[in-house]
């Protein structure tokens, strides 16, 4: 019988492939092609088999490595990061990427505890991260969102 060493990586597989099984499942319906002429299941489904892979591999690793215990689950870093995309969507037309990813940054970093919160660090983090999405996804990337506050 089989003995699990890594329940964390017990669940990483049940997850992968949970995600990889669903994938495959439902883009079964659309029409798969050949490597030469995809149709628009080819790169779903395929994919959806590299997850299914991806947690065999992580299950048998589970089963055959030790690794760490499942820690507890906590209910703040999820609603605070959650919380923080749901943000995102609701402001970024208002106040544009730069201050909606320096404001981001600053409240994912409530998602740590409070004594590991550096505030000089998540400061010069929420600027640089600010910078970088401007600077990738406005003007390399053209896409389009407002860069800084009211366009």
């Amino acid at each position: 019988m089989f003995q699990i060493k890594s329940p964390q990586d017990l669940g990483a597989a049940v997850v992968f492939l949970a995600v990889g099984v669903a994938g495959a499942y439902f883009g079964s319906e659309l029409r798969l092609g050949t490597a030469g002429n995809m149709g628009p299941g080819f790169f779903p489904v395929i994919l959806s088999w590299i997850v299914v892979a991806i947690g065999v591999i992580v299950g048998i690793k589970a089963v055959t490595v030790e690794g760490p215990r499942v820690e507890p689950f906590q209910l703040r870093p999820l609603l605070v990061i959650v919380a923080a995309i749901l943000v995102f969507g609701y402001v970024v037309d208002t106040i544009g990427l730069a201050l909606t990813a320096a404001l981001l940054t600053v409240l994912a970093a409530f998602a740590r505890r409070w004594r590991e919160i550096n505030a000089l660090e998540t400061i010069l983090l929420a600027a640089a991260l600010a910078l970088f999405s401007v600077g990738l996804f406005v003007y390399a990337l053209s896409q389009p969102f407002p860069a800084w506050w009211g366009r």
